[in-house]
């Protein structure tokens, strides 16, 4: 089948505006305080955004814009300006019917089979998803992540790549973009997070840890002590990019600068969480009660206000440096080869 557009469909009581159901539990009263104080920063981003945009849609890479970005793109820009940002945009216009040669050519079975396995796990909780939505985006989902098996041959699929490609699908809407910035992010951005052996995903995690020592000490001491692996408590949130970790505005509000600045924001994410809640976590006095807290430091009002949080993760951390990174990643990249 070819490429979908899809309409927005009629959301019931108890669904978000992106088709995500609430929990059970969830606290409307809280919530409802929060997001009118939110309501009245994102109309003021999106005069602001406006203005900056003025009538020609495409912009420069600039320390302004880089502070917009910061500060939330309005959802009727993120398309396009993840799409500019990322580099997607010009790869798509560079690579012309590309997207659609890939969905029309030869096939390999196991992949299309390891796809359509995980299609009714990704996303259960949202309307548009369910087979019985209409438009129902697995059909669309499916045909993103079967061009992409077949474009990245090294990567093929991985679970986590669905939930990406589901969010970019939401907030695109369009299947192609999709695929393009699918392409950004596991082909540019996160290198390796996906291929057979995962060294970057891996690779990442052990810089965590390392960065965790040199900034929140007493959290590295106490998960040494109790010989927790930082794969055990983090793997999700960098494989999945926090989605169905953190809350869908705050996760969306993290990827804006994820295609901007890169995946040093991951880790400027991770650090905000583990560093805020350091009295918390340092409760734990064995294995499963840490593992508990990394659950529990995702959760709650610290993490759903979106704006005061991604002003955190720019101060809190401390300064993080590019270079310092890189240097760590070596490092890591180094001892894990050395284990085999």
């Amino acid at each position: 089948p070819g490429p979908a557009r899809c309409r927005r469909a009629r959301k019931p009581r108890g669904v978000d505006s992106y088709g995500f159901e609430r929990p059970e539990d969830f606290d409307y009263v809280t919530y409802e305080e929060f997001f009118s104080r939110y309501l009245v920063i994102l109309t003021r981003r999106a005069i602001k955004w406006s203005k900056l945009l003025k009538r020609k849609n495409s912009i420069q890479k600039n320390l302004k814009v880089k502070r917009y970005i910061r500060k939330g793109i309005p959802n009727e820009h993120r398309a396009l300006i993840w799409m500019v940002v990322s580099g997607a945009q010009a790869n798509m216009e560079q690579n012309p019917g590309y997207y659609h040669k890939l969905l029309e050519g030869e096939k390999n079975d196991k992949l299309l089979e390891a796809i359509r396995t995980d299609m009714n796990r990704t996303f259960p909780d949202n309307i548009q998803f369910r087979k019985t939505a209409d438009p129902c985006l697995q059909q669309t989902l499916y045909n993103v992540l079967v061009a992409y098996g077949h474009h990245n041959k090294a990567v093929g699929y991985c679970q986590g790549m669905n939930f990406i490609a589901g969010y970019l699908i939401l907030i695109t809407k369009d299947e192609e973009e999709s695929f393009w910035l699918l392409d950004a992010l596991i082909g540019r951005i996160l290198p390796d997070f996906y291929s057979p052996a995962m060294m970057g995903l891996k690779m990442d995690q052990e810089v965590l840890g390392e960065l965790v020592k040199m900034k929140v000490p007493a959290v590295a001491e106490l998960m040494d002590r109790h010989g927790v692996m930082w794969t055990l408590v983090v793997s999700r949130w960098f494989i999945c990019l926090f989605i169905d970790i953190l809350p869908v505005e705050t996760v969306l509000r993290i990827w804006d600068c994820l295609f901007y600045e890169g995946s040093k924001i991951l880790f400027r994410v991770a650090l905000t969480l583990i560093k805020q809640h350091q009295a918390s976590i340092l409760e734990a006095t064995n294995f499963p009660d840490i593992c508990d807290k990394f659950k529990e430091i995702t959760k709650g009002m610290f993490v759903t206000e979106c704006h005061t949080f991604m002003q955190k993760i720019f101060t809190e951390p401390g300064s993080l440096s590019m270079a310092t990174i890189n240097k760590l990643r070596e490092t890591c990249r180094a001892k894990l080869l050395a284990q085999g």
